[in-house]
C-alpha cells in the first residue's frame, strides 16, 4: 500500500485509464462500517484508494472537530489488511486555499433534519466530495447508508454536475446488540452506551410496525418516541422520508426510510433503517 500525501503523486498514480478504480473517502477512525466499504470496493474494482481527510469545513462552531478521534496508525493498518492501494492523507493546505470557489448544497433538501440543526454542514461535505472525486476520478464511489441525507446529496450532485461516478450504497454494519457502528461511539459513558441501544430499538420497532402493515407515519414516529423517551435522551428528530427526503405522511414501501438523530450526554448519534 502507498500513502500518498499530495494530489499531484496521486493522480500521476493513477494515470492507467483502463482499470476499474473504487474511492472510498473517509474521515478516519475507522471502523467495522468502514471496513465493509473498503472490502467490497476491493471486490469490484482493479485499484482501491481510501483517503482519510478530516474536514474540518463540514463541522460547524462547537462541534466536535477538535476532539474528533484520530487513530492514524491504527487506520494505515486496516487499510493495509482490506487490500488498498493508495491511502490518501492529505492536510487542510493540500485541499483548501484562502479564497475558494464553494460549493453550495440545495436550498431545501438540504436545510431539513440534518441540516436544520446543522446549517452548513453539506455545504462542507459537499465541497470536499467534489474535490475529492475530481482527484481521484474513481469508477465507483462508496458511500454507507447510516449517512443517508448525505448519500442523497452526494448522489444528487454527481447527477446535476455530470460526473461520470458510480455511487454504490452500502449497507449499515451494526455491532452485536444492534447499535450502528460510529466514530463516535466511543465517546459514550458505560451508561451513555446502554441507553444509546434505544436508538436501533426504536428503528427496529418502526420496520415490524410497517412490515405488520401499520403505514401512517404519525403512529409509527409515536411508538419510536415512547421507545427513545429517557432523561439521557434528546431526540433532535425522528422523521420518515422517500429517497428523495421529502417527508411522507404515509409509508411507501421500498421508497421510504425511517431516520433518528438524538443526543446522549455530549454525544450526537444517527441511525436510520431503508424500507
Amino acid at each position: 500500500m502507498n500513502i500518498i500525501r499530495t494530489i499531484e503523486e496521486l493522480k500521476e498514480m493513477l494515470q492507467n485509464k483502463n482499470r476499474s478504480v473504487g474511492f472510498v473517502p473517509t474521515m478516519g477512525s475507522l471502523h467495522e462500517g468502514h471496513i465493509s466499504l473498503l472490502k467490497k470496493a476491493r471486490l469490484e474494482n482493479d485499484t482501491v484508494v481510501a483517503s482519510i481527510f478530516l474536514n474540518p469545513t463540514q463541522f460547524l462552531v462547537g462541534e466536535d472537530l477538535d476532539k474528533y478521534p484520530k487513530k492514524d496508525d491504527s487506520d494505515k493498518k486496516i487499510c493495509e489488511l482490506c487490500g488498498v492501494d493508495y491511502l490518501f492523507m492529505p492536510d487542510i493546505t493540500t485541499m483548501y486555499s484562502k479564497d475558494e470557489v464553494l460549493v453550495k448544497a440545495p436550498k431545501i433538501s438540504s436545510y431539513i433534519l440534518e441540516g436544520e440543526t446543522r446549517p452548513g454542514h453539506f455545504d462542507g461535505v459537499l465541497q470536499v466530495v467534489l474535490k475529492l472525486f475530481h482527484i481521484v476520478n474513481p469508477t465507483n464511489a462508496y458511500f454507507g447508508k447510516k449517512d443517508a441525507q448525505q448519500l442523497s446529496l452526494i448522489t444528487q450532485m454527481v447527477k446535476n454536475f455530470y460526473l461520470d461516478i458510480n455511487i454504490i450504497e452500502c449497507e449499515i454494519v451494526r455491532e452485536s446488540d444492534g447499535m450502528a457502528f460510529s466514530s463516535r461511539n466511543v465517546y459514550l459513558s458505560q451508561n451513555e452506551r446502554i441507553e444509546a441501544l434505544k436508538i436501533s430499538q426504536s428503528i427496529q420497532l418502526a420496520a415490524k410496525s410497517i412490515g405488520n402493515g401499520e403505514l401512517e407515519c404519525k403512529s409509527i414516529i409515536s411508538k419510536m418516541d415512547k421507545i427513545l423517551y429517557s432523561n439521557e435522551i434528546e431526540i433532535e428528530y425522528i422523521a420518515i422520508v422517500d429517497r428523495n427526503f421529502q417527508i411522507l405522511e404515509k409509508v411507501e414501501l421500498e421508497n421510504t426510510i425511517v431516520l433518528v438523530a438524538v443526543k446522549i450526554g455530549t454525544t450526537r448519534l444517527i441511525d436510520n433503517i431503508w424500507v
